[in-house]
C-alpha cells in the first residue's frame, strides 16, 4: 500500500500547513454555560454541578492564563466569582450544602497552590484572596465550620 501523496496529508512532509492550534480556554463562559444548563427551564441551583465547576476552577486558571496570548486570567477570575455569588445566595436561602462549601474552599486552596507554585500566576494571589474573604464571610464565626459543620480549610 502507497502512502498518500503530501497534499492528501495535512502537515505532512513537504506540507506548508501549521497544526490546529487551541482556542484559549474561558473558565467565565464555561460557568455561564453550566449555570444556565442547569438552571434552564426549573430555576433551581443542582448543587452537584457547582461542586463540578468548583473542583474545574484551578485547571482553568492554569489554561486560561496559559492559553490566552495576554496571560490575562480575567475570565478565571469572573468564572469563580460567579460560582462563589450562587454560593452565597444559596447560603442566605438556607439552601447551601457542606459539599458544596467545601468544594469552594478546596477550590480556592488548590488554585492559591497553582497561583503560588507558577510565577506567571504570582498576581493571580491578591484576586483568589479576595474570593477566599468571601468565602470566609459565610462560614460561621470561628472561621472553620458551615452550620456547626468542619469545613475543608487547609
Amino acid at each position: 500500500m502507497e502512502p498518500p501523496a503530501d497534499n492528501q496529508n495535512p502537515g505532512g512532509p513537504g506540507s506548508s500547513s501549521q497544526p490546529p492550534v487551541a482556542a484559549p480556554t474561558d473558565y467565565e463562559a464555561f460557568v455561564t454555560a453550566s449555570v444556565a444548563r442547569m438552571t434552564g427551564a426549573g430555576g433551581s441551583v443542582d448543587q452537584r454541578v457547582l461542586r463540578q465547576c468548583f473542583g474545574l476552577a484551578s485547571s482553568y486558571l492554569m489554561t486560561d492564563a496559559s492559553m490566552d496570548p495576554n496571560g490575562n486570567i480575567t475570565s478565571w477570575t469572573a468564572g469563580f466569582n460567579r460560582l462563589v455569588d450562587l454560593l452565597v445566595v444559596l447560603h442566605h436561602r438556607g439552601t447551601a450544602e457542606l459539599d458544596t462549601v467545601n468544594a469552594a474552599s478546596k477550590a480556592c486552596s488548590e488554585s492559591w497552590s497553582v497561583a503560588g507554585n507558577w510565577r506567571e500566576l504570582g498576581d493571580a494571589k491578591d484576586l483568589i484572596r479576595a474570593i477566599a474573604v468571601r468565602l470566609k464571610g459565610i462560614l460561621d464565626d470561628n472561621g472553620r465550620t458551615y452550620r456547626g459543620e468542619r469545613v475543608y480549610v487547609p
